[in-house]
């Protein structure tokens, strides 16, 4: 098989990334080495930046996203016994974000590919890349029982951490920097109201919580616990008694409860890849960098990249131009950067540490205290919660 591009994974990047692609009028063919249901059937993260609304809507697929997806002008910080709202659309001058989950945001751009006859192929088992150091670069992959091999112009790895792109990198052209922090947040799924219109950041002295949601009928809610814990030691109930202790007595009170639809727990982690283009592969998403949920930040880099990818690819079949692709890299990881140090910084104010105690939880409650009381301060944050310009 050939093609001009060969994407690795068919999570929302590769998905996306293949809609911009063909809008381009460069062709595309979508390698993935689960089943369809799987890759929905991963639950993540559900609010959005501008950008990716943005870019939904550009490659036709933002309809549905209009309809259901909830526009959300603010967000509540819980601290003290009460709660404090950062009003975003006023200090950035109009700017919202968009709660639609990432199942739903993979489901549209799935369909699309799908209605417009558009190869992924799924279940593609070992998976390797080869010679994109040069000219040549070609994927090797099995399925149903036969080897098969996609030579292409580039590829773009787009399969997540764990995938084959960043794995085929030779150790000496790549450099890793990261931060794994000391606990997880335990997450559930329950079609129950959401406690607030918006969502709810809470800093506790039990730990982090959070009251999200993914429309006005279901809920996603998350409470901060040891990386020790199990799935199978917190029943519903336990899970709803321990989110209603760290909540301020208004939403306690207002707290609906019911069945999880889901339940998991998820590490926390910082971690960046440099590069992120290596000859004639390009890594995106997942791939190149990981950033703690707080802050709804992962989805929202991965549209990014593949739009600095998307626009480059095009510009080089387009005008016979190299000036996107090489500096795809650096323009990425400018945008990256400062959505780590957010991040980051937001899990150190919301979270308890261990290694804090009473002085660190002394320190958060007067930075939250200052977040709140001024202006400045709390535009700055409203900035980077919607995502800073391109």
């Amino acid at each position: 098989m050939r093609t001009q591009v060969a994407i690795i994974g068919a999570g929302p990047s590769g998905l996306l990334l293949g809609a911009l692609l063909a809008k381009a009028g460069v062709d595309a063919v979508i390698l993935e080495a689960k089943t369809p249901d799987y890759v929905l059937g991963r639950i993540r993260a559900g609010v959005l930046e501008q950008v990716c609304v943005d870019l939904l809507d550009e490659v036709g697929v933002g309809a549905r996203m209009h309809r259901e997806g909830l526009v959300h002008g603010g967000f509540e910080l819980a601290f003290g016994g009460s709660r404090h709202r950062i009003d975003m659309k006023t200090l950035t001058g109009g700017k919202q974000v968009m709660v639609y989950g990432q199942t739903e945001v993979t489901r549209d751009l799935m369909d699309d590919r799908a209605a417009k006859g558009l190869t992924t192929i799924y279940e593609a088992a070992n998976v390797s890349l080869h010679d994109f150091d040069g000219g040549k670069p070609r994927v090797r992959y099995q399925k149903d029982g036969a080897t098969h091999e996609i030579e292409c112009d580039f590829i773009a790895g787009c399969d997540g951490f764990h995938g084959v792109s960043r794995a085929s990198v030779p150790a000496g052209a790549i450099q890793t920097f990261e931060r794994v922090y000391p606990f997880g947040w335990l997450g559930i799924l329950a079609d129950t109201p959401p406690v607030s219109h918006e969502l709810i950041y809470v800093n506790h002295e039990r730990g982090f919580a959070l009251c999200s949601m993914r429309s006005k009928t279901r809920s996603r809610h998350y409470v901060q616990c040891s990386l020790d814990d199990k799935v199978e030691n917190w029943s519903d109930d336990a899970f709803w008694d321990e989110l209603r202790r760290r909540l301020d007595p208004e939403a306690a009170e207002t707290l609906v409860t019911g069945p999880s639809i889901e339940k998991s727990i998820a590490p926390l982690r910082s971690f960046v890849a440099e590069p992120m283009r290596f000859g004639r592969l390009f890594l995106a998403g997942d791939a190149a960098h990981i950033v703690p949920p707080t802050g709804a930040k992962g989805l929202n880099l991965a549209a990014t990249d593949v739009s600095y990818l998307g626009s480059a690819i095009a510009e080089y079949y387009r005008d016979k131009s190299s000036a996107g692709i090489d500096t795809y890299s650096q323009r990425c990881l400018r945008r990256i950067w400062r959505a780590e140090r957010f991040s980051w910084w937001f899990t150190s104010l919301m979270h308890k540490f261990p290694e804090t105690g009473a002085f660190g939880q002394k320190m958060q409650a007067a930075e939250l205290d200052y977040l709140v009381s001024s202006t400045a301060a709390s535009t700055a944050m409203a900035e980077n919660y919607v995502g800073l310009p391109l």
